[in-house]
């Protein structure tokens, strides 16, 4: 399934060292203030002297788990290829930190940056959000907060895999899909994330129950075929477009939920569609 976007093309700048680590890629950890407690940033870049867009990233796990460690892979290959300043976030796991402790920990993420990425060579007018699983539920309702709240502009959001619907209406047959993940696992989820059950409508955690999507940038929706969430997904892409949201949305074939995230078809998608969207701006 695939809603076709302009042509793509490949921007080329980027900007100065952090703490060196490898031949080609600078990274370091910062702490900083999050919604309930401290929370962990891990910065990535590559060796080069000019400024770079920035890319807010998300782990996956399903709100309980994950850590920066699982988005090492995604966020050295998005960092190296793009090129971006890649801030991979270690946002808080529920049930100790239930909704919206998460999304508020994305959003201290984007206001350090927004306030910090010049430091580390990062470009401020160039930012977009990634995230898998729930990383990229996480992703999403930070570009919600950003246009709610009216203080940063987000380019673009990629989301692998996302979790979407906690109601669980639209999971697709576990069994015959071959799914790595059961609509079970995901209710367990849901329940330590949300475990009010009014939460379970609210936008930032419902984006398909949310009758506002205009506004919400340019969006790419990675899914895999065995995968019991590439049904909301596709659904939610498609409430994008008729919200009017340019929107591209990729199913790969004969791969699992948790293969989505380092899949090199996937990512290979997400690095062009960055790199198209920030070019768009350099220009713009």
């Amino acid at each position: 399934m695939r809603e076709q976007t302009q042509g793509l093309s490949t921007p080329a700048k980027a900007g100065p060292g952090l703490e060196h680590i490898g031949s080609s890629l600078n990274v370091r950890d910062v702490r900083i203030s999050g919604y309930a407690r401290e929370i962990t940033l891990r910065l990535y870049r590559r060796n080069t002297s000019d400024h770079l867009p920035v890319l807010l990233y998300f782990h996956g796990g399903g709100f309980v788990s994950g850590s920066l460690e699982d988005a090492d892979f995604a966020a050295r290959h998005l960092a190296t290829h793009t090129p971006a300043l890649v801030i991979s976030v270690g946002y808080s796991l529920a049930p100790q930190f239930p909704f919206p402790a998460a999304p508020e920990d994305a959003w201290c993420a984007a206001e350090w940056m927004r306030q910090h990425a010049i430091d580390y060579g990062g470009d401020v007018r160039r930012v977009a959000v990634a995230g898998h699983d729930a990383g990229g539920s996480l992703a999403n309702c930070l570009s919600f907060i950003a246009r709610d709240r009216s203080r940063m502009s987000i380019q673009a959001q990629a989301l692998f895999g996302p979790m979407l619907d906690p109601s669980l209406t639209r999971v697709g047959d576990e069994r015959q899909l071959g799914s790595d993940i059961t609509a079970r696992e995901c209710a367990n989820s849901y329940r330590a994330y949300l475990p009010k059950v009014a939460q379970r409508m609210h936008p930032y955690a419902a984006p398909l129950e949310s009758i506002r999507l205009a506004g919400l940038p340019p969006t790419l929706v990675l899914t895999a075929q065995n995968d019991i969430l590439h049904v909301e997904a596709e659904k939610y892409a498609g409430m994008l477009i008729n919200a009017g949201v340019h929107t591209t949305v990729v199913r790969h074939p004969s791969i699992s939920h948790s293969e989505l995230a380092e899949h090199p078809g996937a990512l290979l998608e997400a690095v062009r569609f960055f790199q198209w969207r920030f070019d768009e701006r350099a220009r713009g």
